[in-house]
């Protein structure tokens, strides 16, 4: 594998991919290689099927190993449905005024990491803001002068009993040395929304096939992030009830739907599966899709209020993921339902400024930087 390439694993709701790039020119990425696989997908912090988790894993490294030969770290994005959120607040004080140093910033991280458990283990740790003596609020306080130092940290930590799957996941590949994991939910708040929007908080909405996360980003980290088990997926499923159809057929219904469309009273949408048709009334199919996005805006309510950190209400809902453009209409109908600008947000990248491709590349981001701050492209 070429020095200045990374591989990463982007494990999503129903389908993980694993990539091998660099960075291109203006903050472009170059792919090498790239294996995507389906499986059965988690749910309530939990993996549906852990055998086939195992196998899809074991497909995509294995065809990236193959394919690239020397591959001997990967970077594994750890959704959020394994992650939780630890803030801390810590202030040290100083005997004189002094310049900060970047010793004293990481002395003040260990003062507010805290304690992995049996359940949970933090894997990366990230400062919303410092404040400084003459209460200014700043990013990176390194080389200014104050006589204290107060941080706002965010700690991910991940759940210890996903790590042993994904541990077990690689243990066939000797080769492979280094697995670093990275906490999807920051990794998409920082790639995807521009500093000056995080610098007063912006909300992101991760909208997945059966898992969904929302967050609230702050200066250089997370206020807030909570992921349910609800998604894009669970409205197929809705539609299959409703009208007893199979699974497929409502799935092909959800992308033949655009709710802002005008229908006549007597239009019908029809699909054929396995020789049999498949035809309802477009009315009728609008409903049950709108209904079924009510119950994702509902859950969404819930943690819009659960975060009472600041004042979201003139924000902006920046929505992103493989749900989002799956029913034509989405982003409008969540913004009339939730009263509120929803914006859908993507990577600024030719072929892949589409939201599903959000969490692929903004793991690929973090990774690269990652690999360039540790010297790892110079080992």
């Amino acid at each position: 594998m070429r020095k200045k390439s990374v591989a990463v694993l982007d494990i999503r709701s129903s389908e993980i991919t694993a990539v091998v790039g660099e960075r291109g020119v203006n903050n472009t990425f170059i792919i090498k290689s790239k294996y995507s696989c389906g499986y059965d997908g988690y749910a309530e912090g939990a993996l549906i099927d852990e055998n086939s988790f195992l196998s899809a894993v074991g497909d995509v490294v294995r065809s990236t190993v193959s394919a690239m030969g020397g591959v001997k770290t990967f970077y594994v994005g750890i959704p959020g449905e394994f992650t939780r959120i630890v803030n801390s607040d810590k202030v040290m004080s100083f005997q004189t005024s002094k310049k900060i140093t970047a010793a004293d910033c990481d002395y003040l991280a260990g003062m507010s990491a805290p304690s992995d458990t049996q359940e949970y283990q933090s894997i990366r740790h990230s400062c919303l803001y410092y404040v400084l003596s003459d209460k200014r609020k700043i990013i990176n306080p390194v080389g200014t002068v104050s006589d204290s130092l107060q941080g706002k940290f965010c700690f991910y930590q991940c759940l210890n009993s996903f790590v042993d799957v994904l541990m077990k996941a690689f243990k066939p590949f000797t080769a492979i040395q280094n697995i670093n994991l990275i906490p999807m939910v920051y990794a998409e708040a920082m790639y995807l929304i521009q500093p000056e929007q995080r610098d007063d908080c912006a909300v992101l909405f991760d909208l997945g096939y059966i898992s969904s996360s929302y967050s609230v980003a702050c200066g250089n980290g997370l206020a807030f992030s909570e992921s349910f088990s609800v998604g894009i997926g669970h409205i197929a499923v809705y539609l299959m009830t409703e009208l007893e159809i199979p699974f497929d057929v409502a799935t092909e219904y959800l992308s033949m739907i655009n709710l802002n469309a005008k229908e006549t009273l007597n239009s019908m949408e029809e699909c054929i599966y396995e020789g049999r048709a498949y035809k309802f009334p477009t009315v009728t199919l609008r409903d049950k899709i709108r209904e079924g996005l009510d119950g994702i805006c509902e859950t969404l309510e819930e943690c819009i209020q659960s975060f009472a950190g600041r004042n979201l209400d003139g924000k902006p809902i920046n929505v992103t993921g493989e749900g989002v453009n799956v029913i034509r209409g989405t982003a409008e109908h969540l913004a009339n339902r939730l009263v509120k600008n929803v914006e859908i947000i993507a990577p600024a990248i030719p072929y892949y400024d589409k939201p599903q491709f959000s969490s692929l590349l903004s793991l690929m981001n973090i990774a690269i930087s990652d690999a360039e701050s540790t010297s790892f492209f110079n080992k």
